[in-house]
């Protein structure tokens, strides 16, 4: 496994904060962060200094579920790829990038992106010839991916991504976001398995997910599992849902144009913060631990919120599931959510590595 440091970029303009002076960095963990613009600026500059210096990679993730939409276009056609690949390369070179990580998660797929047929052999395209430029082999290359593989051009998950996976160092599976505020019952946020789970409740997990990529042609040894230290609230009352912590999404057009309320979600810190878990990460309110999904809730009577998220226990057991399986290794979205390294801690035990 390798340590690395992520910061967001879109396609258009800067979408990253850089966060320097995390704890996190020093425990060579994968960092994601967010929100910087207009290219140059110093905080990369920054971002970039202080990975290194703690022995780091420092990583640019082009896309995200805001940086996305034009995804499609981009690689649309020859002279687009061609041209992409210039820009990202040199980009790389000038703040002396280390890693590149390609956060498409829905070709020919709805999302907060265009679609075409030929998102997915486009974005194959892409990759192999980025992967093929001689000063390619300066950077380590990823893609971060949802639960199922990318869709084929009938809009069916594919069967064959082999030349995905010869063309990446690694996938990052982004398992996280199965149920949440946007649910019509309360699921688990980040489910490590659902196959002992009524049908009702099988909507994707860490398992699954890495069954299914694997099935597609991506080895084991090339895949990353995503975890989250972010909790949500799956609502009884969907039209009714209230703020999360203070570093929740505020109701307002997301980049899509479209209305969302509240984001509805906790950092770990959040929960912590705001008197749902003691500062040691246990519960201070009506607590479950879940066996079957591996995940954690809590529960407020006065409020009637229940919120699914991972605790030390649940990232415990999905670092043992990493160790255990041969994965590559595991990412996190994000790592101030965390307290005092309570699940850094954890899963670096989990996956024995501490």
């Amino acid at each position: 496994m390798f340590a690395s440091l992520f910061t967001f970029l879109s396609i258009l303009h800067i979408t990253s904060r850089v966060i320097a002076d995390s704890p996190a960095i020093a425990k060579g963990v994968t960092f994601w962060s967010s929100h910087l613009r207009n290219l140059p600026d110093p905080g990369l500059e920054e971002f970039v200094k202080t990975a290194h210096a703690n022995n780091v990679k420092a990583c640019i993730s082009i896309g995200g579920w805001t940086g996305f939409l034009y995804f499609s276009t981009a690689v649309g056609s020859a002279e687009n790829r061609t041209a992409f690949v210039k820009t990202m390369l040199d980009f790389a070179h000038t703040y002396e990038i280390d890693c590149i990580d390609l956060d498409w998660e829905y070709p020919n797929r709805i999302g907060c992106n265009t679609i075409n047929a030929n998102d997915t052999i486009n974005f194959i395209l892409f990759l192999e010839e980025l992967r093929a430029h001689p000063t390619c082999n300066n950077y380590t290359l990823s893609a971060a991916v949802s639960l199922a593989p990318f869709n084929d051009a009938e809009g069916n998950p594919s069967t064959d991504l082999s030349r995905l996976g010869n063309a990446l160092d690694h996938i990052v599976i982004m398992n996280y976001d199965v149920w949440g505020p946007w649910s019509d019952r309360v699921g688990p946020n980040t489910p490590l398995f659902d196959s002992c789970a009524p049908p009702p409740y099988q909507q994707g997990s860490g398992e699954w997910a890495v069954e299914q990529w694997t099935k597609a042609g991506i080895p084991l040894e090339k895949i990353v599992l995503g975890v989250v230290e972010l909790a949500a609230y799956p609502p009884f009352n969907k039209t009714d849902r209230p703020n999360g912590d203070k570093w929740d999404d505020p109701a307002g057009n997301d980049t899509c144009g479209n209305f969302n309320p509240p984001g509805g979600t906790f950092t770990f810190r959040g929960l912590i913060l705001e008197g749902y878990l003691y500062e040691d990460g246990l519960p201070k309110i009506p607590y479950r631990f879940d066996v079957c999904s591996k995940t954690a809730y809590v529960y407020n009577s006065e409020k009637h919120i229940e919120i699914s998220y991972d605790d030390a226990m649940g990232f415990g057991l999905k670092g043992h599931y990493i160790s255990e399986k041969g994965l590559a290794g595991f990412s996190v979205w994000q790592a101030q959510g965390d307290y005092n390294d309570i699940l850094l801690d954890a899963i670096h035990e989990g996956a024995g590595l501490k």
